[in-house]
């Protein structure tokens, strides 16, 4: 497939990466020659300097022949105006666009987009998809990662063990039997900084981080079982109002369990837009690492703080703060993943990395074939595919037992015409099934093989 990805920054950058990794044809376009060069540096990409609105820099990516066209420059106008001419002269079939604006999102313009006026196929929206991670963050408060599969029926978790943790140093295949009826699997574990694809005769230790892929409806179980039982999140602290901060409060504002939000907000017209727009949410102008106001916030009684402001750094010691003087849960968006090692010094309990939300979700649309999503775990040390058999598939009428899939990888679920199937070595696979597989970095390319990755969309 040819595919041409406007942007060469870190959200163009790693769709770049993850594509031509896959054997796809990709170009990528930007006016920064330095990004340009840094992409074709160390990936297996074309690289075109110049604005990638103008029709000769498409011409010269090769927009004539391309499949798709990725639209992800900082600018939402340039983004749209290069759909628009993809569209109108190289007829491009599949067009995709990250637009920040709220305004563009706004319902009642919900028709801007239609092929007759701005042709975008897809829409995504950076700080709408930030939110919804945090509410997938709240509706699993003790863990440190989360993601939705199979259309939220499967779960990923990430869980910190303790030492009370109530299965320590107990084999995975006697947990099996012991929770037989558990829809749950330990996929991954990290330990001493190391990340692996666990045997079932491994063991758990104090200070072990694991990845569990659970139904939906078993979360709560499998998060007890661990040591984590799921707290109900009543009261909720938010620091920032910006486009994510606002997001999340309207969304809690919505939600059947009613759920006590404040926002924190140190810009004064901002904090004055939050309480205009905000119908139960307390609006407190200040700054969020001031103790005084934390306290007055309520910051000791606080099941949850979310720290979203644009500052990283302001995040983080927010975090802190909040944990110091009480609150069960901290949560912080974090830009720059090189500050990601110091969650766990600073005893922040989970973080959000937009960038890393923003790529999975356009991933998520690029894929309308054997592979459907992909979420990419901690700093690229491994993969969750979610995937479908065709008949095609060399998994197509074998048992999982008798797959040949590396050392690094395991299938953590399957759903066989609507139905969850913990898998199992004697799990055959049938085409039209769906799996969730857990892929260390280095296994993924012969996972890939083995689904015969290819992207399709008609």
């Amino acid at each position: 497939m040819k595919v041409i990805i406007c942007g060469a920054g870190q959200v163009g950058w790693q769709i770049a990466r993850q594509l031509s990794g896959e054997g796809n044809d990709v170009a990528i376009v930007d006016h920064n020659a330095a990004l340009v060069r840094r992409a074709t540096d160390t990936l297996e990409v074309q690289g075109v300097v110049g604005f990638a609105s103008h029709p000769d820099v498409l011409a010269e990516a090769g927009a004539a022949e391309a499949d798709m066209i990725i639209a992800a420059t900082h600018s939402d106008e340039v983004n749209m105006v290069t759909c628009q001419v993809a569209h109108s002269v190289f007829d491009v079939t599949r067009k995709i666009a990250r637009l920040r604006a709220q305004s563009y999102m706004d319902p009642q313009y919900s028709d801007l987009f239609a092929r007759d006026k701005l042709p975008i196929d897809v829409v995504i929206n950076p700080e709408r998809e930030v939110a919804r991670a945090a509410l997938r963050r709240f509706a699993a408060p003790s863990t440190f990662d989360v993601q939705d599969f199979l259309d939220g029926s499967v779960r990923l978790a990430g869980i910190s063990l303790d030492a009370d943790c109530p299965v320590l140093n107990t084999p995975l295949r006697q947990l099996t039997e012991l929770f037989s009826s558990l829809r749950a699997l330990v996929v991954g574990v990290r330990r001493a900084g190391k990340l692996f694809a666990p045997e079932p005769g491994d063991q758990l230790f104090d200070g072990d981080q694991i990845y569990v892929v659970s139904e939906s409806s078993d979360l709560a179980r499998t998060l007890a079982i661990f040591g984590k039982p799921l707290a109900k999140q009543e009261r909720i602290i938010i620091i920032g109002a910006g486009n994510v901060g606002l997001g999340v409060a309207r969304d809690l504002e919505t939600q059947p369990d009613r759920v006590r939000v404040k926002v924190i907000e140190r810009d004064r017209a901002r904090a004055e837009t939050a309480a205009d727009l905000l119908e139960r949410t307390i609006v407190l102008h200040g700054d969020g690492m001031d103790s005084d106001l934390l306290t007055e916030a309520g910051i000791g009684k606080a099941d949850a703080v979310l720290a979203v402001t644009d500052d990283d750094k302001v995040n983080l010691l927010s975090a802190v703060r909040a944990k110091a003087m009480g609150c069960n849960v901290t949560i912080a968006l974090v830009n720059d993943p090189s500050l990601v090692p110091l969650m766990d010094h600073l005893g922040i309990d989970a973080h959000i990395n937009p960038r890393a939300t923003t790529v999975s979700s356009i991933l998520r649309h690029v894929r309308h074939g054997r592979v459907r999503s992909i979420y990419t775990i901690g700093d690229g040390e491994a993969e969750v595919i979610e995937a479908q058999v065709l008949s095609t598939s060399p998994l197509a009428g074998q048992l999982i037992g008798d797959i040949g899939f590396p050392e690094g990888a395991l299938v953590g679920a399957v759903r066989k015409g609507g139905e969850f199937v913990k898998p199992t070595g004697k799990t055959k696979l049938s085409e039209g099934d769906l799996l969730v597989i857990f892929a260390l970095s280095k296994d993924v390319p012969e996972v890939e093989r083995l689904l015969q990755v290819a992207v399709e969309f008609f």
